[in-house]
């Protein structure tokens, strides 16, 4: 792990003094706890969790508050304050500062997205398969979520289909006995999008 957080840290800046790293993969695929073990490893990194920009209401409609409320600021210089969506509650929350670091970390389905890939300094892919993701993700989340599940699956589903990140990741991580292991991801062995 610490090799790739001296990786991030050497990469230019890619959002005003910010390099904004994409953790990508299928809901249930571990990208929460790979981003905590990354941030970690960068002394302390922020993690900014797409689970806090999208809603019930909008699943994958999330791009416009996201540039307004992180990417805005962030490429100016200045801090970024998003509100976060609370689940139970179903409404979304008061702001939270995320000051400018030198590695912000964004990690949910739909991180490499087309419209926030021009400002990600590499995009880290989960590669782990759809179906033992979600399956993982419905064990973690119990049979109280099982019809939120149902719908998240076809959303999920339609949204890689009409935007697929793993094509355009940089970096493959799976998950190991022990740790991590990295791997080059399409993007270093196809070239650019």
């Amino acid at each position: 792990m610490q090799h790739l957080a001296a990786r991030l840290r050497a990469l230019p800046p890619s959002l005003g003094p910010v390099r904004l790293v994409g953790v990508d993969g299928h809901a249930g695929s571990g990208k929460s706890t790979f981003a905590a073990r990354l941030a970690a490893a960068l002394g302390g990194a922020p993690v900014l969790h797409l689970d806090d920009f999208a809603s019930h209401d909008h699943l994958f409609d999330w791009t416009g508050r996201f540039t307004e409320q992180v990417i805005t600021p962030l490429a100016r210089g200045e801090s970024a304050r998003y509100t976060p969506y609370d689940w139970n509650l179903r409404a979304f929350g008061p702001p939270r500062p995320l000051p400018p670091a030198p590695v912000v970390l964004v990690e949910g389905v739909g991180a490499g997205r087309r419209e926030l890939r021009p400002r990600l300094a590499l995009l880290l892919w989960m590669e782990l398969p759809a179906p033992e993701a979600w399956a993982r993700g419905r064990r973690r989340d119990g049979e109280e979520q099982r019809e939120f599940w149902d719908g998240w699956t076809a959303a999920e589903r339609a949204h890689f289909a009409d935007d697929p990140s793993r094509p355009r990741a940089d970096l493959l991580v799976r998950q190991a006995r022990e740790g991590y292991e990295v791997l080059p991801g399409p993007a270093m062995t196809d070239g650019p999008d």
